[in-house]
């Protein structure tokens, strides 16, 4: 396995873990930074907005998996 796709790896699990524990935090919490007590309609949007915060790194994820897969298959067709 080349050095791109083990960082590629190693950048999806901390994405993953980092996505994982927020949103674990947030289901958790009782009261947030304001002092208001958090429902679970107020947790759920919560989420939600880590979510959309978290499309840009997916995004970027995408595109270096595609990149990484063009090099893969171009290194192939090189070699034979």
């Amino acid at each position: 396995m080349k050095k791109q796709w083990l960082f590629w790896w190693f950048a999806n699990i901390f994405w993953i873990a980092t996505f994982t524990v927020g949103t674990v935090a947030l289901w958790l919490r009782e009261v947030d930074g304001a002092g208001v007590t958090q429902t679970p309609v107020a947790k759920l949007a919560a989420i939600i907005v880590l979510l959309i915060a978290f499309t840009i790194p997916l995004i970027i994820q995408v595109v270096w998996l595609i990149i990484n897969l063009v090099i893969s298959i171009n290194n192939k067709t090189n070699i034979q």
